[in-house]
């Protein structure tokens, strides 16, 4: 008897300067589709980041395409409670740890990327396309609205008309299109190679400052400019506390700028 294939895989690996980075990557058949078995899996090894962070995590899939999207066999008989339960789930065990790791997040996209792998994405910190990437959320195929935060997260990217637009027509839009919108950040035609260059790149750079850069873009998402106001001084003032600062600091003064080496700590 077989052992059945984890749809997800997680890997860590460091920098030449030591700083540790993970690579999950998506891996469930050729379309990889987000089913139930793809869920739970992607929901363990997020639990495992949550509780040991690295320094940077790409997220990417292999295989001809990101994804597929959800197998539709998740939704067939739910009831309202059921579905309501569903995407509550998937909001505190995904989206919401996703966008909570205390280290930068890159999303890589080399092919057509729809509903939750796109939902996924958005919760990210950068987001990096081939130029043959496609992106959708067809959700209107079936009757159901994106249910894992892609509108309000596109919207905040792309504003409230396009975020309307994208998911009323269950349109697929091109890569160019996305970066066009500040949805993609950058499109690269070898994108796993950048996305992999660029993740290496922030887990070498302060990674308690990135951390104190998400909460403040957190509270400005969450409550404006005067809330992220609010909350700057404390985290910015506790950076003063880091190993990090305070090397990189003396090195600034003693060496000039771009000398500095972080531990993150």
């Amino acid at each position: 008897m077989t052992a059945s294939v984890k749809p997800t895989r997680l890997e860590r690996s460091s920098t030449d300067a030591g700083a540790e980075v993970a690579v999950l990557t998506f891996a469930n058949g050729d379309l990889n589709l987000f089913d139930q078995a793809m869920f739970d899996s992607l929901t363990a090894d997020l639990a495992e980041l949550t509780s040991r962070p690295p320094r940077a995590l790409l997220l990417r899939s292999e295989g001809r395409v990101v994804s597929g999207g959800v197998d539709v066999h998740l939704f067939d008989g739910l009831s309202t409670e059921q579905g309501t339960e569903l995407w509550q789930t998937l909001f505190a065990e995904i989206i919401h740890r996703i966008e909570a790791l205390p280290c930068p997040v890159v999303y890589a996209a080399h092919g057509l990327t729809l509903t939750a792998a796109f939902e996924i994405a958005l919760a990210c910190d950068i987001i990096l396309a081939a130029p043959k990437a496609k992106f959708g959320l067809v959700e209107t195929v079936v009757g159901l609205t994106p249910s894992m935060g892609g509108p309000q997260r596109l919207a905040e990217r792309a504003g409230s008309g396009r975020a309307r637009e994208f998911v009323m027509t269950g349109d697929l839009y091109d890569a160019e299109t996305m970066r066009s919108w500040g949805v993609v950040n950058a499109v690269h035609d070898d994108v796993d190679t950048a996305a992999r260059a660029l993740t290496g790149r922030l887990a070498d750079g302060p990674t308690r400052a990135h951390h104190a850069t998400k909460r403040i873009i957190e509270a400005w998402r969450s409550g404006g400019v005067a809330h992220a106001d609010s909350v700057t001084p404390e985290v910015s003032g506790a950076l003063f506390g880091t190993e990090d600062l305070r090397g990189a600091v003396r090195s600034f003064l003693e060496a000039g700028p771009g000398r500095a080496r972080y531990a993150g700590r």
